[in-house]
């Protein structure tokens, strides 16, 4: 399967070997990987400050450049939310693009329903680890269950950490709440985003967390800034750093 590595700007910028651990899993699947060069922005940031004018062509670009591809694959749900449900506003009955938002998956959607990754063989990280669900991941992808909906437990983020040797996931009080990064919310409303954020650090430091982890480096970002700025011990890894061997890094 020839896939489309769709990365996100902060991770590509601040976070490259989130890139670099999922280009691995991906090719340990058997899929021959591209990385398109000229790909820029998704428009997310503008789309969500109103600046839809300024997201329409970086949308456009995003359709001419993933389309070729057989599969488009982000570590990012909130960036495969971003495509798959609100292009439709710049993109809507444009040649390819409900092919594209049919082939554009994040990147526990792929490897559990589309590769069906079953084993990790020689993956071992032992640790206890608390899972962050991401609020687009959830509402947006349904990458699990969210708490709001009466319906059957499920998590591909947690089957795919099973696969795992020596990991313990710990159990949160509040398994699905946001972080309190929300993008440009964290500028605009700088004080209640850190109260949440710290509301959801306290919350893995009760469950015995040594590592929390999460499909999305920006609400990872959020929270190790602080992590740092408090002085704690807790360290962030993105699951795709986890399910590739990386192990934890000292301060």
């Amino acid at each position: 399967m020839r896939v489309g590595l769709f990365i996100p700007c902060y991770v590509d910028q601040l976070f490259p070997d989130v890139g670099m651990a999922t280009v691995e899993l991906l090719e340990r699947c058997g899929c021959d990987v591209e990385f398109p060069e000229e790909q820029t922005c998704c428009g997310q940031p503008m789309a969500n400050t109103g600046c839809w004018d300024e997201a329409k062509p970086l949308a456009e670009k995003f359709l001419r450049l993933f389309s070729p591809y057989d599969a488009v694959v982000c570590p990012s749900g909130s960036c495969v939310a971003m495509v798959t449900h609100h292009y439709d506003e710049f993109l809507d009955g444009k040649p390819g693009f409900a092919d594209l938002k049919a082939k554009t998956f994040e990147l526990t959607q792929f490897l559990t329903q589309v590769v069906k990754l079953e084993n990790l063989e020689g993956v071992s990280f032992p640790h206890r680890v608390g899972l962050h669900n991401s609020c687009h991941g959830l509402r947006e992808l349904r990458l699990g269950r969210s708490s709001e909906r009466m319906e059957p437990d499920f998590s591909l983020a947690k089957q795919l950490l099973s696969l795992v040797d020596g990991i313990e996931l710990v159990d949160l009080e509040r398994t699905d709440e946001c972080c309190g990064f929300g993008g440009t919310f964290a500028v605009t409303e700088e004080a209640v985003s850190c109260m949440m954020g710290r509301d959801r650090i306290h919350d893995h430091e009760q469950a015995g967390a040594e590592v929390i982890t999460a499909g999305d480096m920006s609400c990872l970002m959020h929270l190790d800034g602080l992590i740092r700025r408090d002085g704690k011990p807790l360290r962030v890894m993105h699951i795709a750093q986890i399910l590739a061997g990386r192990q934890v890094q000292p301060s």
